[in-house]
């Protein structure tokens, strides 16, 4: 069963859930509101190669070319 990454749109709280393939999540809650039916998002993903991190996907985070092992030196 796959991870999928769901938004509420009620409150905009992203979250995640293992889920059987292909579910909507049309049955699911909000853990931060309580609100029914969140929307499923594309996630982003971290892939590691030659002792490196690096991110990719269409998370957004704008760290990908980022070399720190400190996150508040992006801001991000």
């Amino acid at each position: 069963m796959p991870i999928y990454e769901f938004k509420c749109a009620s409150c905009g709280k992203r979250f995640e859930k293992l889920c059987s393939i292909g579910d909507n999540g049309e049955k699911l809650s909000c853990p931060k509101c309580g609100a029914t039916g969140p929307s499923r998002v594309m996630s982003g993903f971290a892939a590691r190669g030659a002792g490196k991190e690096e991110l990719g996907g269409s998370g957004g985070s704008g760290c990908g070319g980022c070399t720190s092992t400190n996150c508040g030196s992006c801001g991000h």
